[in-house]
């Protein structure tokens, strides 16, 4: 299988779970593949070699090619770095896999700047980054004649689309990366580099923050398991239930975005589990009022009872 022949590739936070996955699945088809990773804990702490060279060395013994960095994305110096070892070790960069990513959960009015700012630093600034110095070498390789179908895919997350208590930082970063992943689309189309976002369901070790309580209470919301159900499944079932299974389900769609095949798909956010594959709609306006002039407060007080009706609330329902 070598649907990925002659390209390279770039993946953050490639020593673990969805990362880990994808690197190897891009690998394994044919890429030639750059697997970063800082190695730290999940929340961000800390380092370790460890995970990338792991991971580097499956993918070299399997007779694929790949080489470590163990940069971090949320310093400008480091996530350049990561850029320049695909270019400096393989001659150039296709595919650029914005995966990683650590979580500091906190409620609202609990939160710190530190965990604000570790967390943005990590998903929004590492993405911008890593496509910055990215695409500044795809747009002149493009211009050149020397690439002909860049890619960019971003990781992203229901947190970010759908919210999260508990994850304001996390689902900011994450909604911050679709609004990235939209006009970097807009901005790159015409050099032929497209940019599309998946918002990934699996089980790892992030995951594993969330406490057993709100994992039950969210899959009785979102209509994964009844109440009934949701108390009697054993907490591992319940996981794969409601989180999709192994971090490998997502890496197929993540190599067809970055293969030729995807050319005429830009711009978009998928969703991705084990077992289900699905697109989201764009936020798009909707229950339209129209009138000529601006609408006064009372106009608007007669007019918003009714524009209103039947919108959920997002603290009782998903």
């Amino acid at each position: 299988m070598e649907r990925l022949k002659g390209k390279v590739a770039v993946v953050t936070g490639a020593g673990r779970g969805v990362g880990r996955a994808i690197a190897i699945a891009m690998a394994s088809e044919g890429a030639k593949v750059v697997v970063n990773d800082l190695g730290g804990t999940g929340d961000g702490t800390g380092a370790s070699k460890a995970p990338a060279e792991e991971v580097v060395n499956e993918i070299n013994k399997a007779g694929s090619a790949a080489v470590v960095s163990f940069a971090s994305v949320a310093e400008v110096e480091g996530a350049e770095s990561i850029i320049k070892t695909a270019i400096d070790s393989f001659g150039r960069i296709d595919v650029l896999v914005n995966n990683a990513g650590i979580l500091r959960d906190r409620m609202i009015w609990n939160m710190t700047d530190e965990e604000w700012d570790g967390v943005i630093k990590t998903h929004l600034y590492g993405n911008f980054y890593c496509t910055r110095a990215t695409v500044r070498w795809m747009r002149d390789a493009a211009k050149e004649g020397k690439l002909r179908n860049g890619r960019i895919i971003n990781i992203t997350s229901h947190a970010g689309i759908k919210g999260n208590a508990g994850q304001a930082n996390y689902s900011a970063a994450k909604m911050g990366v679709v609004g990235l992943t939209y006009s970097c689309a807009m901005a790159l189309g015409r050099y032929g580099i497209t940019c599309n976002a998946i918002a990934p369901r699996a089980i790892t070790r992030l995951t594993d923050t969330i406490p057993e309580g709100r994992l039950r209470e969210l899959a009785v919301r979102r209509g994964i398991a009844t109440p009934d159900e949701s108390q009697k499944l054993e907490l591992e079932e319940l996981k794969r239930k409601f989180l999709g299974g192994g971090p490998e389900a997502i890496a197929p769609l993540v190599c067809w975005l970055a293969s030729e095949e995807s050319s005429h798909v830009n711009g978009h956010v998928f969703m991705m589990t084990e077992g289900k594959l699905g697109i989201f709609n764009s936020m798009d306006e909707t229950k339209l009022t129209f009138k000529d002039g601006i609408f006064t407060v009372d106009e608007l007080w007669n007019i918003m009872p009714a524009m209103t009706a039947g919108l959920p609330d997002l603290a009782k329902a998903d």
